[in-house]
């Protein structure tokens, strides 16, 4: 996580703790305010998960990224995501980079218990990564959105609300 405190630290630090309880657990978790092409911000998060102590390095041999995003709506206009959050999930390779992120099924407020069984679909590979050209859509997929909404979901739109006025 950063030094400064985000809208979004507690809700990444619930799931981080609810993958660590239920694995594979967490390598790497932080959170950010991300300025895109210089003309606006948006909060992300970006877990990286173990595969290596979950035994699952033969069939995720670089890992596997979870990326949350809140976005401020400014630029929907121009390809930019529309306001609000997000959850994405991009296979990593070999020397660091990843795939193209694809739409994780859960609400973008998912609970950590949701994105704990999203993940375990994705690892299972009942969800497949996709590519930019399927953004929305879901590769294997039918069961639709996982799970509900976390508990808190409502203080922590507002707490994203707040941050957009402050930018």
């Amino acid at each position: 996580m950063t030094d400064r405190t985000l809208p979004h630290d507690t809700y990444i630090e619930a799931v981080c703790e609810a993958l660590d309880k239920a694995g594979p657990e967490v390598k790497d978790g932080r959170t950010d305010d991300c300025e895109t092409r210089g003309t606006y911000c948006y909060l992300n998060a970006v877990i990286e998960l173990d595969m290596l102590t979950a035994g699952l390095q033969e069939e995720w041999p670089h890992g596997l990224l979870l990326i949350w995003e809140w976005h401020t709506g400014r630029e929907a206009d121009q390809g930019e995501p529309d306001r609000g959050p997000q959850w994405l999930f991009a296979e990593l390779q070999e020397g660091g980079s990843n795939v193209y992120p694809t739409n994780l099924p859960v609400y973008g407020y998912a609970s950590p218990a949701a994105v704990v069984d999203a993940v375990r679909k994705v690892i299972s590979r009942e969800i497949e990564p996709g590519s930019h050209f399927n953004l929305g859509q879901w590769r294997g997929w039918t069961g639709g959105i996982i799970g509900g909404s976390w508990e808190h979901a409502d203080q922590l739109e507002a707490a994203c609300v707040a941050w957009d006025k402050q930018e």
